[in-house]
């Protein structure tokens, strides 16, 4: 019988592995507390109305990448391509719009997209997303940039560039679409297929395009930035200004322009050097207008996901695998020992100790060998003797010397002992 595997787009975070996704979260966790923003978690499944109105029924996504079935209640439902729809929902259905002032939360989880799977990119992929709701002031754009940019640095990211665009208001966009088809018609017959759908329904779009050709076309059209009104650019001004400020370089890309279709004024991507043809770590920009699209009050927003796969690539090429730092590896062998080393790993996990028991049952030598590549500081070994004297052979790692301790002095000195194994950890 053969056996079943992963579905293609998808696959298994590893033992191995875990621990840099670990380490981002961590990370993101302790930046986005300092910076007051709240975790939500919503649902993995929505409405597929949610995202056709929300993301735009004209986009790639919407259009040919979203996992939609119907329940047995016979309703659509969507895994979820994005988080940002879902937050938001989230923020009209539970009203938190009437607890006043600006709502910063941020979330973290899967996401589903029927794409052709590359490095960096699954078909179920992991984000990290902040939403900021309720304020139009630029300040907000370039806050969750910074701090998105704090959490890459203190990850030990180099070779960055912060790609910055504004899409400007809806009535912006619309006098830069007549000058858009205007210039882009007369290359119809060129462009690729999908582009020459996106003409009439959405041309924006074609911006956005990977297709070589079209990419070239595009290059000599006409510029989103020269469509602002004194409103918009006065925003992105300010947005600039900031970024100066904090200290963020950035260069303005006027072919940014995101693939979502609820982006208004600033667009922006984050980019490494390092990742080759899919360069985007992170991505986002202002939404203001889809609040009000999915129901809710006139609500100013601006957010950014970073996709987790492609941050986990980075990682692994510039920083060995982290690792928890354990305390104790515990061995042992025979009939009163075994019992007794369960009974002492579990006393002194409770006590705070990071410890690792070895149940193979195997020779000493074997699980000697283990503890070595375990990291762990120190080796407790007991056997029957050991048992039966109520003490513990502590090996330490680093220096090979070994002494009998009573098992109760590991348990009444805790704390004597937690900076002693810090002290031979440093």
């Amino acid at each position: 019988m053969s056996s079943i595997q992963a579905l293609r787009g998808t696959r298994d975070i590893l033992p191995e592995e875990v621990g840099y996704w670990q380490w981002v979260e961590a990370t993101a966790r302790d930046i986005l507390g300092r910076a007051a923003y709240q975790e939500i978690r919503t649902p993995i499944f929505e409405q597929t109305s949610l995202f056709e109105r929300g993301i735009g029924e004209a986009t790639d996504v919407v259009g040919k990448e979203m996992y939609t079935f119907s329940d047995r209640g016979d309703r659509s439902i969507t895994l979820r391509p994005e988080g940002t729809a879902g937050v938001v929902r989230s923020y009209i259905e539970h009203s938190l719009h009437a607890q006043g002032g600006v709502q910063r939360l941020w979330y973290t989880g899967p996401m589903f997209r029927y794409e052709r799977p590359q490095a960096g990119r699954q078909r179920q992929f992991h984000q990290l997303g902040v939403e900021v709701l309720g304020s139009r002031d630029p300040r907000a754009d370039a806050e969750v940039i910074a701090i998105a940019t704090a959490i890459l640095q203190a990850l030990g990211l180099k070779n960055l560039r912060l790609a910055l665009n504004s899409v400007g208001s809806r009535a912006d966009r619309q006098a830069y679409r007549g000058a858009l088809v205007d210039y882009l018609t007369p290359y119809k017959d060129e462009l690729d297929p999908d582009s020459q759908d996106r003409l009439t329904r959405n041309p924006l779009r074609i911006l956005d395009s990977k297709d070589p050709r079209t990419q070239a076309i595009a290059q000599d059209a006409p510029s989103i930035l020269d469509h602002l009104s004194e409103d918009s650019q006065r925003h992105f001004d300010r947005v600039q200004q900031s970024l100066t400020d904090l200290g963020i370089d950035f260069w303005l890309n006027s072919r940014l322009v995101r693939g979502l279709d609820y982006y208004t004024h600033t667009a922006f991507e984050i980019q490494s050097d390092d990742l080759g043809a899919q360069a985007t770590v992170c991505g986002g920009g202002r939404y203001d207008g889809l609040v009000s699209e999915l129901g809710g009050p006139e609500t100013a927003a601006v957010g950014w996901a970073i996709g987790l796969e492609r941050l986990t690539l980075l990682l692994q090429q510039i920083h060995a695998q982290p690792k928890a730092a354990l305390d104790f590896y515990v061995v042992s062998r025979g009939d009163r020992a075994e019992p007794a080393a369960l009974t002492l790993a579990h006393q002194l996990r409770q006590a705070q100790f990071k410890v690792d028991l070895d149940l193979s049952g195997s020779a000493f030598g074997k699980q000697f060998k283990r503890a070595d590549r375990s990291g762990a500081v120190a080796c407790l070994i007991l056997g029957d003797a050991e048992a039966d004297a109520g003490t513990v052979q502590v090996k330490w790692l680093g220096s090979g010397e070994q002494e009998a301790v009573a098992q109760g002095d590991l348990l009444a000195q805790a704390e004597a002992w937690h900076q002693r194994l810090a002290a031979a950890r440093a």
